[in-house]
C-alpha cells in the first residue's frame, strides 16, 4: 500500500503572528516557519502503519514556495521516504480548491492507495482541502480521525463528532483527514534528519501543469482580534451572573 501524505509550511504555532501595517496580510519576514500540526500528525500515522507493515511506501507531497523544501525534509526526517514539491511563486495566490486541483494531479499520477491530510491549516484554518479532494477523486473519505485502523484492502476509521465517536469503514482508495488526538508525532532525530537530506525530493514547477488558479476568493483586509480588558469583575451568586450576562446581551 502507498500512502501519499499532503503537508503544508506555516507560521511556527509558538510564534506570536502579527498583521501588516497596510492590512494586506500577516508578516512573514524574519517569521519562524514550520510544518502544519496537522499534518506532522499525518505524516506519523502514515509513518506507523509503514512501521507496522500495513504500508510499502509514504510520499509526501506540498505546494507553496521553494522555502517548502525545508518542510518535506522535516516530513522525510520523520520517516517519509520520498517527496513531491509543486512549487508555486510567491505573488501566486491559491485557494483550497486550488490545492485539491493540483493534488488530484500528483493522485493521478502517483495512484497512492490513501491519502492523509490534516485536518485543517492552522493559519487559514479552512478544513476544506481533504473534502474537496475527494469530491474531485471520486474517493470515500474520513475527517477527524482520532484511529485509523487497516484491514486488508479496507479501512477502519474512528472519527470525532459532537456526538462523541462514529467509526467507519470504507474501501481503498480513501482519504482521511487527521485530528488531534490520532497521535502524538515523534521528534526527528539528527541521523534522520541527515538521512533526509540524501532522500529523493523532485520539484515540479506550477507552470508547466494544466492549472490555472481560479481566483473565486479575494481577501479585502487582515486585522487583529480586539484586546480584552483584562478587567474582572466579582459576583456574588449565580442569579448576579446571569443578570450580568443577560445585560452584555451574552444570552
Amino acid at each position: 500500500m502507498k500512502i501519499l501524505v499532503a503537508v503544508k509550511r506555516v507560521i511556527d504555532h509558538n510564534v506570536k503572528v502579527r498583521v501588516k501595517a497596510d492590512g494586506s496580510g500577516v508578516e512573514l519576514a524574519n517569521v519562524k516557519m514550520a510544518m502544519n500540526p496537522f499534518d506532522e500528525i499525518a505524516v506519523e500515522e502514515a509513518v506507523r502503519l509503514k512501521e507496522a507493515g500495513k504500508a510499502t511506501e509514504v510520499v509526501a507531497v506540498s505546494i507553496g514556495e521553494a522555502s517548502a523544501q525545508d518542510t518535506l525534509r522535516s516530513a522525510m526526517a520523520i520517516g517519509a521516504d520520498r517527496a513531491i514539491l509543486i512549487q508555486r511563486p510567491a505573488d501566486l495566490v491559491l485557494e483550497p480548491l486550488d490545492i485539491a486541483r493540483l493534488l488530484q494531479q500528483v493522485v493521478n499520477q502517483e495512484q497512492p492507495d490513501l491519502i492523509l491530510l490534516g485536518k485543517q491549516a492552522i493559519d487559514d484554518d479552512c478544513n476544506q482541502t481533504g473534502q474537496m479532494l475527494s469530491a474531485l477523486l471520486g474517493y470515500a473519505q474520513a475527517t477527524f480521525a482520532s484511529q485509523v485502523v487497516v484491514e486488508g484492502a479496507r479501512l477502519q476509521v474512528t472519527r470525532e463528532i459532537d456526538g462523541g465517536l462514529e467509526t467507519l469503514s470504507m474501501g481503498l482508495p480513501a482519504i482521511v483527514t487527521t485530528d488531534l488526538r490520532l497521535n502524538e508525532p515523534r521528534y526527528a532525530t539528527l541521523p534522520n534528519i541527515m538521512k533526509a537530506k540524501k532522500k529523493q525530493l523532485d520539484i515540479i514547477d506550477v507552470a508547466t501543469l494544466n492549472f490555472s488558479p481560479l481566483g473565486q476568493v479575494k481577501t479585502l483586509s487582515i486585522t487583529e482580534p480586539k484586546k480584552r480588558s483584562g478587567q474582572c469583575t466579582m459576583l456574588n451568586d449565580a442569579i448576579a451572573l446571569v443578570t450580568e450576562l443577560q445585560a452584555k446581551e451574552v444570552i
